[in-house]
């Protein structure tokens, strides 16, 4: 197979490609001297992985158009969670845990606009994974039924509390305080379940047929955004990634009591296999379900938003609606009747990657707003 190479990193391409798969460098028509390219050479086709990147630039590209910017976003995973396996003082969980009050609130100018490294969330998630394993042995080694409460309190709220540390510490401008947002995770997750089930009293659904998951997409996406605006109201905030953090604190609450009633049924009717199989499947599912879902809604609004006061016209702005539609879709999907598409977790693994690709994809937008934020707050030069 013919292949030319980018002109950015120097990789080898292949033909009629449109991205680099190893950089994402979008690649122009190039002129040709007597019918030949310059750059044209024979060459084995690009490593799997690199196609693999390549899609992500692409996809990166189409969703960054989406919130007003340009290109795809230059990312590495392995740097984002690079601080996770590094060793921290306790000294460094406790300077996190003071941000975003009226004393380490950082000024505008001085908000950081590099990608950031959280790690803090994973030391949460070990801790309720412990008290999750002790409160196990209690319930089945020793068979203490006292246990059970806490085992489906804990497994239904490690993974979204930990999720929501996690966009806590992404949140650049540090303008929102850990008590903000447990609070935010508690009252506005329960605010949000209510907010809901009043809408299903008029829309009641009792299949979950295609039609049925549709319904329920666009209910509890409608009612969890119905908090999220609340709170972003409330809070005043300008930032994407504020947005971003109160929507991921609305869907985390509201994902893990969800998950807790869950348990408590399937333990109730089934049987204690089945509660654990429920909590098992709902925690580590829930990295691409309610909390990026909502995140995304509350992204999308502060986005349009901007440093306005919001009212109801940014509900019906089409970039926000357009934005809007993204969890209400990947919702329906996911709870879907796609059955043959469930086999080892596929359709829910790609809905997790899509969500996610928005996610960081909005993270970058923020972070280029503080940038362009920064820049305009620095004194300018003196010739």
């Amino acid at each position: 197979m013919k292949a030319r190479f980018c002109s950015e990193c120097g990789k080898e391409r292949v033909e009629d490609a449109a991205f680099c798969g190893h950089c994402g460098n979008k690649f122009e028509e190039e002129t040709t001297v007597g019918g030949e390219t310059s750059a044209t050479k024979e060459v084995p086709a690009t490593h799997f992985s690199d196609q693999v990147k390549g899609i992500f630039f692409q996809a990166t590209e189409k969703v960054n158009s989406m919130v007003g910017e340009k290109g795809n976003i230059d990312l590495k995973l392995s740097d984002v969670f690079s601080a996770v396996l590094k060793k921290h003082t306790k000294e460094e969980g406790e300077v996190l845990f003071i941000t975003g009050t009226s004393l380490t609130t950082p000024d505008e100018s001085e908000i950081s606009a590099s990608w950031p490294k959280p790690w803090l969330f994973s030391r949460v998630f070990l801790i309720l994974a412990a008290t999750y394993l002790l409160l196990y042995i209690c319930t089945f080694t020793f068979q203490n039924s006292n246990a059970v409460p806490g085992l489906m309190m804990i497994g239904a709220f490690a993974v979204p509390f930990s999720l929501l540390i996690f966009f806590w510490e992404t949140n650049a401008p540090r303008n929102i305080s850990i008590f903000e947002v447990v609070k935010m995770f508690f009252v506005g997750g329960v605010a949000s379940l209510v907010a809901t089930l009043f809408i299903f009293s008029f829309f009641p659904v009792y299949q979950l047929d295609y039609a049925g998951a549709i319904t329920v997409g666009v209910i509890e996406e409608v009612g969890k955004l119905v908090i999220v605006a609340y709170f972003i109201k409330q809070l005043n905030v300008k930032f994407i990634l504020n947005g971003l953090l109160i929507g991921a604190a609305i869907g985390a609450g509201f994902a893990a009591f969800e998950t807790a009633g869950y348990a408590f049924n399937y333990g109730w009717i089934y049987s204690d296999q089945a509660m654990q199989a429920i909590i098992v499947d709902r925690a580590w599912l829930s990295v691409g379900g309610h909390v990026v879902w909502a995140a995304i809604s509350g992204a999308a609004l502060v986005y349009v938003k901007g440093d306005q006061p919001l009212t109801k016209n940014h509900f019906t702005d089409p970039r926000f609606i357009r934005l809007f539609l993204v969890p209400i879709i990947l919702h329906a999907i996911w709870n879907s009747p796609l059955y043959f598409l469930h086999g080892f977790y596929f359709l829910y693994i790609v809905l997790i990657v899509v969500a996610w690709i928005f996610i960081f994809t909005f993270i970058n937008a923020g972070l280029k707003q503080i940038s362009r934020l920064g820049a305009y707050h620095s004194p300018k030069s003196v010739e």
